[in-house]
């Protein structure tokens, strides 16, 4: 299990690699990325239905997921214009575990004292980077960011009551599909693409987006809310080595602190499983 969870933290940072590189390179425009992204994940999810060990199994809908699915990709496209790699991560990951800390303890989870402190250690990494500042994020950009960050939280919420996972993430993208191109029509303005755009959505859509989040799907159901919510805040931490290795963008000291924080909480919230 172990194995797949870094699989799948690679591949949501991945993600916001390829977003950014194609966005920040003029590569294709946000709306068109989405479009692509999407259609690219479902039509991926489709072909492995066809050819899974049990054809029999029937593909779920959920128009609410789908909605989520959509609001998340589109809200993260956008705000990739301007702001760095690394601070989306982290401003993305840390709303989503915020938001599932919320949600577990509603649930019943026990947080106890050294949880709690790890809990806490995170947020106020995340929230460091909020401060005024050279280099704290533009606020618009931040704003649609963490507004990514709670759908995909419900998006990963729901996925720990599906009993299958691909049929149920093949559902979610095939809804997402007419969503997500009627909602970028209304928002976008010029659209524009190239070739290394194209394959750059298309990679995110059918990899890092389809594969990885049907397996996130399979890995969902075996863990507690937070504790889903505390692996991903490693995703941060990763793609901020991608933006600094493939965009050459700037590793601050704000950043660095703020991923002390983050992998110090992360940890905290281990140790704290472990010793039950």
């Amino acid at each position: 299990m172990t194995g797949k969870i870094i699989l799948t933290m690679l591949a949501f940072a991945a993600n916001s690699v390829l977003c950014r590189v194609a966005l920040t390179g003029g590569h294709i425009d946000p709306a068109t990325f989405s479009d692509v992204r999407i259609v690219s994940g479902a039509l991926f999810l489709v072909m492995l239905m066809s050819v899974r060990k049990k054809p029999a199994s029937k593909i779920h809908y959920d128009w609410r997921s789908g909605l989520a699915l959509t609001l998340y990709v589109l809200a993260m496209s956008w705000s990739y214009l301007r702001i760095d790699t690394g601070t989306g991560a982290l401003l993305l990951f840390g709303t989503v575990q915020t938001a599932m800390v919320i949600y577990g303890w509603r649930q019943g989870e026990k947080i106890g004292v050294l949880k709690g402190a790890g809990l806490l250690l995170a947020v106020a990494g995340t929230l460091l980077l909020l401060l005024p500042g050279a280099h704290a994020p533009e606020p618009t950009s931040a704003l649609m960011m963490i507004g990514s960050g709670l759908a995909w939280a419900y998006y990963s919420v729901k996925g720990k009551s599906m009993p299958e996972a691909i049929p149920a993430t093949t559902g979610n993208f095939i809804l997402a599909v007419p969503f997500t191109v009627i909602l970028s029509l209304l928002l976008s303005g010029d659209r524009f693409t190239s070739a290394p755009g194209l394959l750059l959505a298309m990679t995110s859509g059918a990899l890092a987006s389809g594969a990885a989040y049907a397996l996130w799907y399979t890995l969902l159901p075996k863990m507690k809310a937070m504790t889903a919510s505390t692996v991903q805040l490693s995703v941060p931490c990763l793609a901020t080595l991608g933006g600094v290795v493939l965009l050459g963008e700037t590793f601050s000291l704000r950043m660095l602190v703020s991923m002390c924080a983050v992998l110090l909480g992360i940890t905290l919230v281990i140790r704290a499983r472990d010793a039950r």
